[in-house]
């Protein structure tokens, strides 16, 4: 009797080992469940980031089907080109230009439009709308807005001034910045005029009405008040911006090419004809990784100077 109670009270081995997998299961199965997704983000991210690396130790040419390796001269040879110096230049002077600018005017349209304004489920829309046109689309019609022969641009300065007024807006050296300058900031304005509207949206209106109440200026409430408070969004959207116009290409290929010469060539556009023109891949590569490198670390620093501000 003894033994049978002892043999019905026995779990079985079969039922334990299932237990075990089942608990293992459980305990693994985010990690499970989430492992596909990286495999693949790895299988996409690391192995072309890899192989674009060691390209950029050979003179790989697709011209020339010998490949050489040749350690550190490719990246010597960038750090000494000034074409690509020049580029970085441009870039820069978009960027710190560009920026800027549309900072300044996005705030002052959302500091406009975050009252009561009449007409302000109108206006906002039509503010919105060059953001989702297609930089290339941009582009192309800027340029033609811009053309000397049947441009309105001109042909409003003309009727202005009285007389014919021919200004070759992207072949003059003079003018060619600002009009470059002006399609991107009428392009990505409004990206800068939603990210500070939501900001000062997010401004207490009690705060503000406090300080109206102690007699503070209009400035005063908006330079020691709303600006602190919306500070770290301000710094956010600045950076986002910098991001993207530091690869600025596709408004530059169809509006100037980077002409007159190479006046406005940026550095994206001059490693696309590095690579996809004079299919010096090598070259290419260790271009991208310099560039790479810079904007790691000017990213970085840009960071670790929010953090201490914002802290």
């Amino acid at each position: 009797m003894t033994k049978m109670a002892q043999t019905l009270t026995t779990t079985p081995p079969t039922t334990t080992r299932t237990a075990r997998l089942s608990a293992w299961f459980e305990r693994r199965m985010p990690v499970l469940l989430v492992l596909p997704a990286v495999i693949l983000l790895l299988g996409l991210g690391l192995i072309p980031l890899l192989y674009s690396l060691g390209i950029s130790f050979t003179n790989w040419n697709l011209q020339d089907p010998v490949q050489q390796f040749k350690g550190l001269m490719n990246y010597g040879d960038v750090l000494g080109d000034q074409r690509m110096l020049g580029a970085l230049r441009n870039t820069a002077i978009f960027m710190v230009c560009g920026v800027t600018v549309e900072t300044l005017l996005g705030l002052g349209l959302a500091q406009t439009l975050v009252g009561h304004l009449p007409g302000k489920r109108f206006i906002t829309p039509l503010l919105i709308l060059p953001a989702v046109v297609s930089p290339i689309v941009v582009g192309f019609t800027w340029r033609m807005l811009y053309d000397a022969s049947y441009g309105p641009i001109d042909h409003i300065l003309s009727l202005i001034r009285n007389q014919p007024t021919p200004i070759v807006w992207l072949v003059n050296l003079q003018t060619v910045y600002p009009a470059v300058l002006l399609t991107e900031i009428w392009q990505w304005t409004p990206f800068m005029f939603l990210v500070m509207l939501a900001g000062l949206t997010a401004v207490s209106p009690e705060l503000l009405e406090a300080a109206s109440v102690d007699g503070a200026s209009a400035w005063q409430i908006f330079t020691r008040i709303t600006l602190p408070v919306i500070r770290p969004v301000v710094i956010v959207a600045i950076l986002f911006r910098a991001l993207d116009i530091f690869k600025l290409f596709d408004i530059i290929v169809p509006l100037t090419g980077g002409g007159p010469g190479t006046t406005t060539e940026t550095a994206s556009l001059y490693m696309y004809i590095l690579g996809f023109k004079n299919f010096r891949l090598g070259y290419t590569a260790a271009a991208s990784y310099i560039i790479l490198i810079l904007f790691a670390v000017l990213l970085t620093l840009l960071l670790r100077r929010i953090s201490k501000e914002t802290d």
